[in-house]
C-alpha cells in the first residue's frame, strides 16, 4: 500500500460476535447470541477478528471484517426523527467516527491504533438487510442503503483497540461526508 493520507478518527466500538443474530423471520425475533463490545480486538490476515462469526469462514474471506461510520447512523436517525440507535444493532464490526469509506472500496488502507496497524483491503459495501427496521427503527433498511459501510478483508495481523487511530488511505477522503448516503461503487477487484 502506497499511503499518500493520513485523517485522524476514533474506533467506538468494536463488535465480536461468535453467531449470527439476524436469520429466519423478523417475526420470530433475533437470536440470543454472545455479543461484546471489545476494548480490543485481533486481526488475523485473511481471517477476520478472532472469535467473531465470520473468522475463517472461506466464504466470507474477502468481507470477513466490516466497518461503519457512526455518523451514518446519526443521519439515519436524524431523518427517522429518533434517538440515535445502538451502534451495536447493526452488527458492524468495527464503528468509527469521521471515516468516509466509501472511496476505500477496492483500495488498501490501514487503520493505525495504539502504534498497532493493520492492513485492509475495501471489499464491497455492507448492504443492510431488512432486520433494520425491526432492531434500529421502522424505515430504517431504506435509510441505511448506501451507508451501510464496508466489507473488508484483512491483509495483515494486528491488534486494534478503541480510541483516538489514524485511517491510512491511498486516496483523498472527506471525513465531512462521512454520514452522507452514497451510491457505493462496485469493487475495483479484478
Amino acid at each position: 500500500m502506497t499511503a499518500s493520507y493520513r485523517y485522524d478518527v476514533e474506533i467506538l466500538h468494536l463488535l465480536v460476535s461468535s453467531g449470527h443474530a439476524y436469520f429466519g423471520r423478523t417475526r420470530d425475533g433475533a437470536a440470543e447470541v454472545p455479543t461484546t463490545d471489545a476494548e480490543q480486538v485481533d486481526v488475523v490476515s485473511g481471517k477476520g477478528i478472532v472469535g467473531d462469526r465470520f473468522f475463517g469462514k472461506a466464504a466470507h474471506m474477502d468481507a470477513a471484517v466490516t466497518l461503519m461510520a457512526i455518523e451514518s447512523l446519526e443521519a439515519m436517525a436524524a431523518e427517522l426523527g429518533v434517538a440515535l440507535f445502538d451502534p451495536l444493532l447493526t452488527r458492524r464490526n468495527v464503528v468509527l467516527r469521521g471515516a468516509q469509506l466509501a472511496p476505500l472500496l477496492g483500495e488498501e488502507f490501514a487503520l493505525e491504533s495504539r502504534g498497532g496497524l493493520v492492513r485492509f483491503r475495501g471489499g464491497r459495501p455492507a448492504h443492510p438487510c431488512a432486520w433494520m427496521d425491526q432492531v434500529l427503527a421502522p424505515g430504517a433498511h431504506a435509510a441505511m442503503r448506501g451507508r451501510g459501510g464496508m466489507r473488508c478483508q484483512p491483509l495483515s495481523d494486528g491488534t486494534l483497540h478503541r480510541g483516538p487511530a489514524v485511517l491510512i488511505s491511498p486516496v483523498p477522503l472527506d471525513p465531512g461526508k462521512a454520514g452522507k448516503a452514497t451510491l457505493l461503487r462496485a469493487s475495483r477487484l479484478p
